[in-house]
């Protein structure tokens, strides 16, 4: 445990991980089936989103960061999720609508999951299982994670960190360089 003491708390930097995680299949919004390996020689932002959160107002720093970031081959994909206190209980429609609605999100939105417990998405069992790229359970709503070009894990970001925070420049720099 000596080795946390000398990781940034924020920051999150993946190891000796070498799952392949591009081909684990999720849904978007839409209901198709899809994977990493759609989005290949692009830097990803997996964030796990809700509506009713006192971080939801991070959407518009992400829709910043997307534009800013995009032409250099940034994707941010976000994940809803209803797992924290019920924070996003709407239907993929009333979810997409508030995005596109309140914060103008135009990065893609996928299907609902879970982010842990027993019936957790297999794309975040590989992330942040036991034997994942950063083991432990996402702590809340807004939890990042950045998979660098070569479809590796790079970093996962807490939630109360922001995306226009140093620390999400620093990892994203990784991210796109990888």
């Amino acid at each position: 445990m000596l080795h946390k003491i000398l990781i940034p708390a924020m920051v999150l930097s993946a190891s000796a991980f070498a799952a392949d995680i591009t081909k684990i299949p999720f849904e978007t919004a839409a209901g198709e089936t899809t994977s990493l390996e759609a989005y290949a020689g692009k830097a990803v932002m997996i964030v796990n989103v809700a509506s009713k959160c006192g971080l939801t107002k991070q959407y518009t720093a992400l829709q910043e960061l997307y534009e800013a970031k995009k032409d250099e081959g940034l994707v941010i994909l976000a994940f809803p999720c209803n797992d924290f206190n019920g924070q996003e209980p709407g239907t993929i429609e009333q979810i997409e609508k508030f995005c596109k609605t309140k914060y103008d999100v135009t990065f893609p939105i996928m299907a609902k999951i879970h982010v842990k417990g027993e019936e957790q998405h297999p794309l975040y069992a590989a992330l942040t299982g036991p034997d994942g790229a950063f083991p432990g359970d996402t702590k809340w709503n807004f939890g990042k994670i950045l998979i660098g070009r070569d479809g590796k894990p790079v970093a996962r970001i807490e939630p109360k960190t922001t995306p226009d925070s140093e620390e999400m420049a620093e990892a994203l720099e990784k991210a796109l360089a990888e």
